[in-house]
């Protein structure tokens, strides 16, 4: 009896120190939290973070999580919500680059720093299509002719966009001009591509895959490492000599001032999303990565793009931040 006492005493004693020795667990003070998506249900944004909170619920999460739409005004209608929401962990927000592009033409006062990062979870890289009549079929051709014909080649994004800001990297990358022009969206600039009233523009795999398969668009160059098995004859930006390994960067963040126990606690949440398999899957699928980073890794991803993006809009007489 003796023994078994000590033995359960010892048991008790090895659990505490166990328990001890563990991280403990942030206190959020709400059953469910919600993530503001700063854009329409329905789009490319709120079907990847849908499919991310999905998983996410589906393997524990504590909080659940839930979707909230707040669309307009090129997600910054959503991202005043979330700036000023208490930085308990009960609001999380789906950021990407459109943060930094509206702080520096001047739309909101505040951008990336104004939240803590808490993970990088997809990058849908750029496609830079162009319609099937003009005469180049690659960057490196692009560039030469605009060099020859500058302000003649008409690029389409919508202004102040992660679209924008992708043609505007390459107008930098090449040395050279294009005059923009400013769609609504991805359709619209699809549009204006097929009907050929822009001769160049940001796409993505997903929507100009079969007018790519067609013949209907020209696709220059795709900005990844590495070739897309599924357009396998489009070649990279980088292998044509442009430093160009970009994308729209779909990521969480907390507003300011969430503590460090927080953060972390939603880190080890959607690190095992990017680990899912079946998520990884249905990126794929959309022609899109995972290139998880987290924390103070994240932080100095945004240092990084936004320090680029600012020299380009200040170069191109863009800045207002």
């Amino acid at each position: 009896m003796i023994r078994k006492s000590i033995a359960g005493l010892a048991a008790v004693a090895m659990a505490v120190a166990v328990m001890s020795a563990a991280p403990a667990s942030a206190e959020i003070p709400c059953g469910t939290a919600k993530l503001i998506v700063p854009w329409g249900a329905g789009g490319g944004t709120d079907v990847i973070f849908r499919i991310l909170v999905e998983s996410a619920n589906k393997n524990g999460a504590k909080p659940q999580i839930q979707v909230v739409n707040i669309g307009g005004q090129g997600g910054n209608k959503g991202a005043k919500e979330a700036v000023k929401a208490k930085p308990d962990g009960c609001t999380i927000f789906a950021i990407h680059q459109s943060a930094l592009s509206s702080f520096l033409t001047g739309r909101i006062d505040f951008t990336w720093d104004a939240f803590e990062p808490v993970a990088l979870m997809t990058r849908t890289p750029a496609i830079y299509g162009a319609n099937a009549k003009v005469p180049y079929s690659n960057l490196k051709e692009l560039a030469a002719y605009a060099k020859a014909n500058p302000n003649e080649v008409l690029a389409g994004g919508t202004l102040g966009s992660t679209s924008h800001f992708a043609m505007l990297e390459l107008q930098d990358a090449a040395g050279v001009e294009f005059k923009h022009i400013s769609y609504d969206g991805t359709r619209e600039r699809m549009t204006a591509l097929l009907a050929n009233n822009i001769h160049i523009g940001e796409i993505n795999l997903a929507a100009a895959k079969k007018y790519i398969q067609t013949g209907e668009l020209k696709a220059l160059a795709i900005t990844t490492a590495a070739r897309n098995p599924e357009i396998p004859d489009v070649p990279t930006a980088k292998e044509q000599g442009f430093d160009l390994v970009i994308g729209v960067d779909r990521g969480i963040v907390l507003p300011k001032g969430a503590p460090k126990d927080v953060v972390d606690h939603y880190v080890g949440i959607f690190r095992a999303v990017a680990n899912d398999p079946d998520v990884q899957r249905q990126m794929e699928a959309k022609g899109s990565t995972m290139p998880f980073t987290a924390g103070d890794d994240y932080r100095a991803y945004f240092e990084d793009t936004f320090a680029k993006w600012k020299q380009i809009a200040i170069n191109v007489g863009m800045y207002k931040g």
